[in-house]
């Protein structure tokens, strides 16, 4: 095996699992509003941890391209229904098990548009994929989780899905420091082959 080749795999595998990681942190501070600052009916905590898998995203689509990307998101998106299922704080109650299949569909959906709108952005200037591709993601994500898991359960999920997507948005424009000081580590896929 080529030392790219094994390269590329190490890296997908690591990505897997901080994808992994990621997915499981937020689903579960998602439950917990943020109660300081009296923001418990506009924010939880998984606002802030979620949207790093976007970063995670779009570096497997910088360097892998797309079909590893997508590859990517549905090992996510299987590991996150999974696990998010064990780690809820209460399994027996519906609202956990709603976020677990909210948490499902709206990572996929949102993961795999941002992947179709990073490829199509990727050539442009640096900053223009991520910050397109994980805002309209986020949108999506947002809206499909907070709708599906608390949707007629009396938690004020409108407010909470505003406050998360103001933060999500914040953490995408935040996420370009790493991505930009990780993008001279991972090379472009553009540079070794044709893309996907």
């Amino acid at each position: 095996m080529s030392k790219g080749i094994k390269s590329d795999r190490n890296f997908f595998i690591v990505l897997s699992f901080a994808m992994g990681v990621v997915i499981i942190v937020s689903n579960y501070l998602v439950q917990f509003p943020i109660k300081k600052f009296n923001l418990q009916d506009v924010l939880t905590y998984g606002a802030f941890s979620y949207p790093v898998i976007f970063l995670i995203t779009d570096l497997a689509n910088r360097r892998l391209g797309k079909k590893e990307a997508r590859k990517l998101v549905y090992i996510g998106f299987t590991a996150g229904i999974l696990l998010t299922i064990f780690v809820s704080k209460n399994f027996q109650d519906i609202i956990s098990i709603r976020i677990a299949v909210g948490s499902g569909i709206a990572f996929l959906v949102a993961q795999l548009i941002d992947i179709e709108i990073f490829q199509r952005l990727r050539k442009g200037k640096w900053f223009v994929a991520p910050i397109t591709s994980s805002a309209i993601g986020s949108v999506i994500d947002t809206f499909l989780f907070f709708s599906i898991a608390f949707l007629g359960t009396g938690i004020s999920w409108i407010t909470l899905a505003f406050g998360d997507l103001l933060v999500k948005l914040l953490m995408a424009f935040l996420m370009l420091i790493p991505f930009r000081l990780l993008i001279f580590k991972v090379r472009d896929l553009n540079v070794k082959k044709n893309l996907a």
